[in-house]
């Protein structure tokens, strides 16, 4: 199957440090690609990567067979690349719904789009990720786990064909991040390709279709989750010299 984004032996510096070195890698179409790897391996970078909010030093991506190195980030947005934060920013001042609308003005067509329209795709997407009864409360008055429902319904509201996710069950309980699966693979179901970070290994093997690990910024395994997380290099860099 075809590529619908494509990764190619991408590198970031950052002065003498090299966060993301030489990684290739493609996400095909209904997919969900679960990124891992301990703390500073360089996913949060990649995803920003591949987003557009930070520049390679080399390497090239690839989305919808069109070389997208080079295009903005807003520009990839409305190509149809959505991403949640890691860090979630709301904005404070709007409601919850005029959040979510603020994602389907800046989205993938958002530009032919019109704030009612935008309204009703927001409360659409609100209704999917089950924050449907707090479209009138203020964004900022929303509680963590609201936040990452927000920050998801945000994302989905920019109609996205790949929607990369960064951390999005970090801070939930065990049924919060059952729910939270259960709608990503709803959204895969609708034909969305998702790139994902999680550390929540029980969840991420769960979900992912195949895993990608980095380890200091270099990719060391890929493949389906049971044969990436038994990888001895995978063991012994992020799971721990215990599970070896």
């Amino acid at each position: 199957m075809s590529a619908i984004l494509e990764v190619r032996h991408v590198t970031r510096r950052f002065a003498g440090l090299i966060a993301v070195n030489d990684v290739s890698f493609v996400l095909t179409p209904g997919e969900i690609l679960g990124l891992i790897g301990p703390n500073g391996a360089g996913k949060t970078t990649l995803v920003s990567l591949i987003s557009g909010t930070l520049d390679p030093s080399s390497g090239a991506i690839w989305f919808q067979d069109k070389d997208i190195t080079s295009v903005a980030a807003y520009r990839r947005a409305r190509l149809g690349i959505g991403r949640t934060f890691q860090i979630m920013r709301p904005f404070p001042g709007l409601s919850v719904l005029d959040n979510v609308a603020v994602g389907a003005l800046f989205g993938h067509g958002g530009q032919h789009t019109k704030l009612p329209v935008a309204r009703e795709q927001a409360r659409a997407c609100l209704e999917f990720v089950g924050l449907g009864k707090a479209v009138d409360q203020r964004a900022d008055a929303l509680g963590g786990p609201g936040r990452k429902r927000l920050e998801f319904a945000k994302a989905l509201a920019m109609q996205p064909k790949v929607l990369l996710c960064d951390e999005v069950m970090s801070g939930l309980n065990l049924v919060e991040i059952d729910e939270l699966i259960d709608i990503i693979r709803k959204v895969r179901d609708q034909g969305i390709s998702i790139l994902v970070i999680e550390h929540v290994i029980k969840a991420i093997k769960s979900l992912s279709d195949r895993l990608l690990v980095l380890h200091h910024g270099e990719k060391i395994a890929e493949g389906t989750p049971d044969t990436v997380l038994s990888d001895p290099a995978v063991i012994q860099a992020y799971l721990g010299k215990k599970r070896a």
